[in-house]
This record gives C-alpha cells, sequence and structure tokens, in this order.
C-alpha cells in the first residue's frame, strides 16, 4: 500500500513504549514431590479422613460412653433384683450360706450391699436422700454419690421401712476403652485417605500430564498433535484447547507460509526487473537515447518495491505499543475531497472515471488524517490496479447516522471484477486475495488489505467489504467521532 501523498509531520507516539520481550522462554522451576499434584491430594484425603474419625469421635463417644453406663446400671438392676429374694432384711432373719455367697460374690464384682432396717442403714456412705425415699417404699435407681464418690445406685423398697440397696463406682476406664478403641479406625481412615488419595491424583493428574506433554511436541513443532476428549467435563474442555490451539498454529503457520511465499514472489519481481535493466546498462546494450526510459523504468520498479517494504514493516509494528499515531479532530468531507483531487490525474490517465461523493456539510470524526489517507490510498490504488477503462471507481463520505456524534463513513466502491462472498471473509488476512488470484486476473502483494484493516482498528474504528451497486467490491470505513 502507498503511503500518503501529504507531506512528512512530526508524530507522538500513542502510548509510551515498552520494552520488548527478548530471550528465551522462561524455565520450568525445579520443584519436589511436595509440590505435586499428587502429594497434596493425598495430604488432602489424610486429612479430611481423619477430621472425619475425630468428628465420628467427637459424637460416637459420648454415646458409647452413655450406652456402657446403661448397660452397666441394667445389670445391677438385675443383681437388685436377685438380691432382694436372697438377702435377709427384717430383724428376725439371719443370714444364710446362699446371702453370703451372694454378698461375697457382688463384692468380687465392685459391688457394695447396703440393708435398711426400720429406715436406718447398716453401712454409712449411702446418701440420706436415698435412705429417706427407700424408707417411704420407692425405689431408687441412678447414679449418687456414695462415700464421696460418684456410683450407681439400685435400691428397692420392701414392706416396713426395710430396702435392699446395691452400689457399685462408676469407672472412669469406660472412657479409655473408648477412647482407646478410636486408635483402629483413625489409622483405617488414614489408610483409606492414602489410597483414596493417590487414585484420586492419578485420575486428575492424568490429564493434566497428558496436556503438558502435547504442549511440549506443540512447542517442538509436532503440529499434528491432538488429545482424546474424555470425561469429566474440565477434562474436555482442556483437551478441546489444546486441540483448538494445535489447529489453529497448524493453520496460522500455513497461512504463514503462503504469505511469506507470496512475500516473496513479489519482492522478486521488481528485483529481477532492477536486475536485468541494471545488467543491460553495464553491458552497453541499451544506447544513451535509451537510458533516460530505463531510468524511469527501475526508478518505478524501485518505488514498487519500497512500498512492499514499507508495507511490510509497517504491519510487522502495527501491534506494537509504540506504533505512531496522532488521531486529532477531523473533517472527513475536506480530506476525501483532496484525495480525490490528487488521484484524478491518473485514474484519467488510464480511462478510469472517478467519482468523489461528499456531502455539503462536515463529517467530523476523531482520528489520524495521516493514517486515514494512507488507507484511501490504499483503497484506491487497488481498486486501479483491477478496474478495466471505462469501470467507475467512486470514493464517498456520509455521516454514520443522524447524530453527529456517530462518526463517519468512508466508501470506496468499483466497477470491477469484485468478490465473492467467500473472498469477503478472508478479505483482510494478509495474502489470502493474493493467493487466490494469482496468475487468474491482477492482484497486489496482499499486504494492502491487511494493513488497511489493522490501521483503522489502531484508530478506533471498522473496516468492511461487501459488494457495491457499481458491480464491483465495496470497503467502508467506520471512525468514531471523539475521543
Amino acid at each position: 500500500m502507498a503511503e500518503p501523498a501529504a507531506p512528512p509531520r512530526p508524530r507522538r507516539p500513542s502510548s509510551p513504549p515498552g520494552p520488548a520481550p527478548s530471550g528465551p522462554a522462561p524455565s520450568r522451576p525445579a520443584s519436589g514431590y511436595a509440590r505435586t499434584l499428587t502429594a497434596r491430594a493425598v495430604l488432602v484425603t489424610c486429612a479430611v479422613a481423619m477430621v472425619s474419625v475425630l468428628v465420628t469421635a467427637l459424637l460416637a463417644v459420648p454415646l458409647a460412653v452413655r450406652g456402657a453406663e446403661r448397660r452397666d446400671q441394667q445389670a445391677l438392676a438385675a443383681q437388685a433384683r436377685i438380691a432382694v429374694e436372697v438377702l435377709p432384711v427384717g430383724p428376725d432373719r439371719r443370714w444364710d450360706a446362699a446371702g453370703e455367697g451372694l454378698v461375697r460374690q457382688l463384692a468380687e464384682q465392685d459391688v457394695t450391699v447396703h440393708l435398711v432396717r426400720d429406715g436406718r442403714v447398716d453401712r454409712p456412705g449411702l446418701p440420706r436422700q436415698v435412705v429417706n425415699r427407700l424408707a417411704a417404699g420407692r425405689d431408687v435407681s441412678g447414679r449418687r454419690l456414695v462415700d464421696g464418690r460418684r456410683s450407681f445406685v439400685e435400691g428397692r423398697a420392701l414392706p416396713g421401712g426395710h430396702a435392699v440397696v446395691l452400689t457399685r463406682p462408676t469407672s472412669p476406664g469406660v472412657w479409655r476403652r473408648v477412647v482407646g478403641g478410636l486408635w483402629l479406625p483413625l489409622l483405617a481412615g488414614l489408610a483409606a485417605g492414602v489410597a483414596a488419595g493417590l487414585l484420586l491424583a492419578r485420575r486428575l493428574a492424568r490429564p493434566i500430564r497428558e496436556a503438558a506433554t502435547a504442549a511440549n511436541r506443540l512447542r517442538a513443532g509436532d503440529r499434528g498433535v491432538r488429545l482424546p476428549v474424555e470425561p469429566p467435563d474440565e477434562v474436555a474442555d482442556l483437551a478441546y484447547a489444546l486441540n483448538g490451539l494445535a489447529a489453529a498454529l497448524a493453520t496460522s503457520e500455513g497461512r504463514q507460509r503462503e504469505f511469506l511465499l507470496s512475500v516473496s514472489h513479489e519482492l522478486r519481481t521488481p528485483l529481477t526487473a532492477i536486475r536485468g535493466y541494471a545488467e543491460a546498462l553495464s553491458d552497453g546494450v541499451i544506447d544513451p537515447a535509451g537510458a533516460p526510459a530505463t531510468g524511469r523504468t527501475i526508478r518505478a520498479e524501485a518505488d514498487h518495491l519500497d512500498r512492499l517494504v514499507r508495507d511490510l514493516l509497517a504491519l510487522a509494528r502495527l501491534e506494537a505499543v509504540d506504533f505512531p499515531l496522532e488521531a486529532v479532530p477531523v473533517d472527513l468531507t475536506r480530506l476525501v475531497g483532496d484525495i480525490g483531487r490528487n488521484w484524478a490525474d491518473r485514474y484519467a490517465a488510464v480511462g478510469v472515471p472517478l467519482r468523489v461523493e461528499v456531502p455539503a456539510r462536515e463529517v467530523p470524526a476523531y482520528t489520524d488524517p495521516g493514517r486515514i489517507r494512507q488507507v484511501v490510498d490504499g483503497l484506491l490504488e487497488n481498486a486501479l490496479r483491477v478496474v478495466p477503462p471505462g469501470a467507475p471507481v467512486v470514493v464517498a463520505v456520509r455521516p454514520a447516522g443522524p447524530d453527529p456524534a456517530g462518526g463517519g463513513i468512508v466508501e470506496v466502491r468499483d466497477g470491477g471484477p469484485g468478490l465473492t462472498d467467500d473472498d469477503l471473509a478472508v478479505a483482510f488476512e494478509r495474502g489470502a486475495l493474493h493467493q487466490r488470484y494469482r496468475g487468474v486476473r491482477k492482484v497486489g502483494s496482499g499486504l494492502g488489505l491487511a494493513l488497511a484493516a489493522g490501521l483503522v482498528r489502531r484508530l478506533g474504528g471498522d473496516l468492511t467489504a461487501g459488494h457495491a451497486p457499481e458491480g464491483g467490491a465495496a470497503f467502508t470505513v467506520h471512525l468514531p467521532a471523539g475521543r
């Protein structure tokens, strides 16, 4: 694409330049096993297992202790029922061998027998409230302080104010037995956590390892690598993303190769002409009378080569933060009128009518006039290349809408061969149209439209391609009206 014919003027960068990335890609930091997903999954599952066992213990131990104490209480109640039948209680009754044997047997089980006769207990330590309750003819069952120790108490009231009371101290060994029984489930839970963590980590890490392997193959240049798409959804999303990246890289590199082939062909054409004429001059084949014409031809080919090199440099710098842009308020009506007058003679020389359609009023936009002129110049040069003599070319300006704040629109339409719907989809890709129509009709290097689209995009606008009412192609530049 040709540079604008306007005189050069100083420019300032649109944003402060930043350091360009350079140097080798960062290397992978070394990490130990503790930093791996497997180790972390094992630690998490072990922690979950331990917390689960501890929470279960906090809930289960009191229940287990109460269950054990309830069983002890029930056993003591059964012994109390037997004692009522065997032991002598009334003042006229004597101990017999069965009673003495039962007392000894109960003593071996840490059970103490209290006999209440006429409201008086035969040994100290039994709470007075228990004695009074039994003397009143009411049974007692529960836990009380007996001789300063918390004990199970089972008392059975008999007629005449008599009673039989069995007491046994509550044992702290119940807590020790229950808590001691937690070690086995705790160890089993930890073992299950380690096993589950290893299985889970292997299952989770496998697609990640496969993705890392595929990424390394992509980095090494293998564009045919693909990952199997399998559940769960997150793994499938990762596979889709990596497969899409591989396909995009393959497509991008294919287009880059085609673009380089096209550019090399375009560079070779003027170089061949320049070399041929230079050899003819050095060999004396061209006489002095033909030297001026030869010089003009060499100059034209050198200008063509210079335009190609400048377009390549502009494309290379287009996405850089320091690409020079100077956006100011611009009247598109005046700007396009000047462009039309500059191109009128060149179009007239080849028999192509150039029509400029501008409104009677200003069409304001906020843009870089030099870059917009570069875009329109490039579009007009492309049209001049493909439009046959007699077919029209139109450059038009109009507001984007009734509101002046909507910006302005610049159109370049022609009556040339035009573009197909498939061409419109790739019109602004580097070298796409050149690759399609090389050898079929006159085409440029394939850089101009890509550069124009990039320039308009950097200016905050939009460049689209379509079909023109004149029968050829129409390129529409939409520019904003303000910052």
